[in-house]
């Protein structure tokens, strides 16, 4: 195993990941009819990512698995269970491949489901972040330029604050308490890039080296050869970085709701208690010569 925090990313070639994690619901006494929903494997390619094998293994009696893949192109397993007793665990693995320097490419039509540009219910920009987007639009070319002035200014307005947002908290909300997590940075770049007609996107993975989950954003600008294709862009405004080999993508989306790891619904008057584990190994870490 490869120590993550010290490797330098920008000289990395090719790297390889397992990437294990399990969800536990324990519950006080006995649900029905659960349908469960997992975002938590990779799709087979993403960019210079590969999905080399995977498996989902489900503990509940009498529970069944369909797989599924949605309109954003993300991986789900849907998961049904008539009765669970008192809990039910998830566990997955998959072993993952990434390469440096193969840009990722979105095929012609990639603007038509419109997703890109339009507001879900936790980017609708309020007056300031409208104020904030022309500003920014006026001091910044439209397209690199500007999602790089989007990605500084969302790090510049924002202190990482674990515990004060939740999975609801808006774009405006996030901005005007001044902090949040990573799907509240994220949120906030992805209101300002639509409301600057700057086509993006949610991206939900993990950053290796870190503990959870994170978030971050692509900027999808046409690649100007001709073809009509266009290419995903990384930033990342909770770090003001612009992504690198170290970030594991699983999914993709208008916002978080689109992207959620692990939710669902069951029918009893009880409330389940949730534990999670994730480890990420680095098996393989190729240095450019």
């Amino acid at each position: 195993m490869t120590d993550a925090v010290s490797i330098d990313w920008t000289a990395v070639r090719r790297t390889s990941y397992l990437l294990e994690q399990t969800f536990r619901y324990e519950y006080p006494s006995p649900i029905r009819d659960l349908a469960h929903r997992l975002v938590v494997i990779p799709p087979e390619r993403f960019g210079d990512q590969v999905r080399l094998d995977h498996r989902l293994l489900v503990a509940a009696c009498g529970a069944s698995v369909e797989d599924r893949v949605d309109r954003f192109g993300n991986f789900v397993h849907a998961v049904f269970a008539p009765v669970v007793r008192d809990c039910v665990e998830f566990t997955a693995s998959v072993r993952l491949e990434r390469w440096a320097g193969q840009p990722h490419r979105l095929a012609d039509g990639w603007l038509h489901d419109g997703y890109l540009l339009e507001p879900t219910a936790l980017t609708v920009p309020d007056r300031r972040i409208h104020e904030a987007a022309a500003q920014l639009c006026a001091r910044a070319s439209w397209g690199l330029e500007l999602a790089e002035a989007i990605n500084d200014w969302v790090y510049q307005s924002m202190t990482y604050n674990y515990g004060s947002t939740g999975v609801r908290t808006s774009a405006a909300e996030a901005l005007a308490l001044g902090h949040g997590v990573c799907q509240d940075y994220a949120h906030l770049m992805l209101s300002l890039c639509r409301a600057c007609s700057l086509p993006a996107r949610y991206v939900s993975g993990h950053l290796v080296g870190e503990g959870g989950t994170h978030a971050w954003v692509e900027v999808v600008l046409p690649a100007g050869d001709g073809t009509g294709e266009a290419i995903a862009w990384t930033f990342d405004p909770t770090h003001a970085s612009r992504g690198g080999l170290n970030y594991v993508t699983v999914a993709v989306g208008g916002d978080y709701s689109d992207v959620a790891p692990t939710s669902g619904t069951y029918v009893a008057p009880v409330q389940g208690r949730l534990q999670t584990r994730k480890r990420i190994t680095l098996t393989e870490v190729e240095f450019a010569a």
